[in-house]
């Protein structure tokens, strides 16, 4: 009947109400129906609930000449025991699918030819590729949201290829973050001195918004990025364009992450020269002094 019902309405509501398509990722038609069948079983359950409720508080409520306490339901085992099996076998039903989807969209990519090094930072991101023996960096800064048309074109930009494998290594420089591509229906913390994986394979060309979803400091609203899916001769020709070699946990700003007063190493820059990285970090401390070549 559900499905009758589901499938005069639209594609949006047939998801119910998700970001993107079905299409977006390898994981999204498997995300999508759990969470679709997950609430369908929900209403069921609630009409049911309600239903018998109402059934109850109408045909045995009190009546005008009723005189003393209706009869009693205490220990009545049949009745108990249905009150207490049910919900049982629904809780571990819904458990045991959820457990295999989240099983199977975490199981790790074996060779996969696309790593990403994702690094969140306040309030930007950086990107790490190691694809087919290249090692690329692309090093983001914040984006200025103050309403100007085409500021959005400003944001640090993740390239992925279509139809390609991908493995997201993500860690963090200074505090918590969370990356989040709402149309990919995956989102996963990110933990100073701790690194987090995601596997998945975007099946979809387009333009997609990704965000930091966990509340990281006073521009936490502004810690965008775009991410573009493209065909693999386009993200070869991206890759050509950025920049050799990653940017590693050399520039974290976390101090304690640096027990032995490694904080004052130096640290290269991407030009000439290099900057000693103190408590803020070679990405905004006040005291940072560049050394080399003006």
């Amino acid at each position: 009947m559900a499905a009758m019902v589901l499938s005069g309405c639209s594609e949006q509501v047939q998801r119910g109400f998700l970001p993107g398509t079905r299409e977006t990722t390898n994981q999204s038609a498997q995300i999508t129906d759990l969470w679709v069948n997950s609430w369908i079983a929900a209403l069921i359950v609630g009409l049911a609930a309600w239903g018998m409720m109402l059934w109850c508080m109408v045909a045995y409520r009190r009546r005008k000449h009723d005189k003393g306490y209706p009869r009693q339901m205490a220990y009545n085992v049949p009745m108990e025991t249905l009150f207490t099996v049910v919900p049982v076998i629904m809780v571990l039903t819904l458990w045991g699918f959820t457990d295999r989807v989240q099983r199977e969209i975490d199981t790790p990519v074996e060779d996969s030819p696309l790593t990403v090094e994702v690094y969140g930072k306040q309030w930007a991101w950086d990107f790490n590729y190691s694809y087919e023996g290249e090692e690329k960096h692309y090093q983001g800064v914040q984006a200025q949201l103050d309403g100007t048309e085409g500021v959005e074109e400003t944001l640090p930009t993740l390239y992925l290829p279509v139809d390609v494998p991908v493995e997201f290594e993500l860690k963090s420089r200074d505090v918590i973050h969370s990356f989040w591509v709402p149309a990919f229906l995956r989102k996963l913390d990110m933990v100073p001195g701790k690194s987090n994986f995601m596997y998945l394979t975007p099946t979809e060309e387009g333009t997609f918004q990704g965000k930091c979803a966990e509340l990281c400091g006073e521009y936490h609203s502004e810690m965008l990025f775009n991410v573009e899916v493209v065909s693999e001769q386009e993200f070869t020709s991206q890759l050509s364009q950025m920049e050799d070699g990653h940017v590693g946990d050399e520039y974290n700003r976390n101090p304690n992450e640096h027990p032995d007063g490694a904080q004052n190493q130096e640290v290269p820059l991407q030009g000439d020269g290099t900057t000693r990285e103190d408590a803020g970090g070679p990405t905004g401390g006040e005291d940072s002094t560049v050394e080399g070549e003006n």
